[in-house]
């Protein structure tokens, strides 16, 4: 395949990285029935599409499912050469708290819990985070995507930070029967050296 169809346009993919990524044969690729019963990548196709429109850009789509700390740095490691190249962007996504008959307390408290979790990210550090998740049992879906952004960071030359623009939810619970997932909007952004 070499590109992505959307009601918008096509994305072209970058082959050349693909292949790329494919010969350090630690990527799995997803059969045609798996990636159709995949939704995560389709439903942000036609915003990347419209965010890059008139821009010459190739798409390198990953999708990250459960890691261990070992996958994390493999991959980290994998990644953190593309994420030295200013020219390369990466877009990780995820929702956060998810709220229901199953979930535990009401939208205060879940603010308060994401709000945590946002500054365990904040810390660019992977160790950081994956302990919040331990501790406060954060039903956020993309975890793994996170944790390895956060890696692959730790493991390129980038001295970064991460700057959260938005939150929301989706509801705000005031009962127990209630449902709600958080949302979270953040930039990693090159920290610029400081001049004497």
């Amino acid at each position: 395949m070499d590109e992505y169809e959307t009601p918008l346009g096509n994305i072209k993919l970058d082959r050349l990285v693909i292949d790329e990524l494919a010969k350090a044969k630690e990527f799995d690729v997803l059969d045609q029935e798996d990636e159709e019963q995949e939704h995560s990548l389709e439903l942000h196709l036609p915003y990347i599409y419209r965010m890059m429109e008139g821009q010459d850009f190739l798409l390198v789509p990953i999708m990250v499912g459960h890691m261990d700390n070992k996958a994390l740095s493999t991959f980290g490691k994998i990644l953190s050469k593309y994420f030295e190249q200013p020219e390369t962007l990466f877009i990780i996504s995820t929702d956060f708290c998810h709220w229901g008959s199953s979930c535990g307390e009401i939208w205060q408290s879940i603010e308060e819990l994401d709000s945590k979790g946002m500054k365990a990210i904040e810390t660019l550090s992977t160790e950081n985070f994956l302990s919040y998740l331990k501790q406060y049992k954060n039903t956020i879906c993309g975890r793994h995507c996170v944790a390895l952004l956060l890696e692959t960071i730790a493991q390129s030359s980038v001295k970064a930070g991460v700057r959260f623009v938005h939150y929301a939810q989706s509801s705000r619970c005031k009962k127990k029967n209630d449902s709600s997932v958080s949302y979270v909007s953040g930039l990693i952004e090159e920290k610029q050296s400081e001049k004497s």
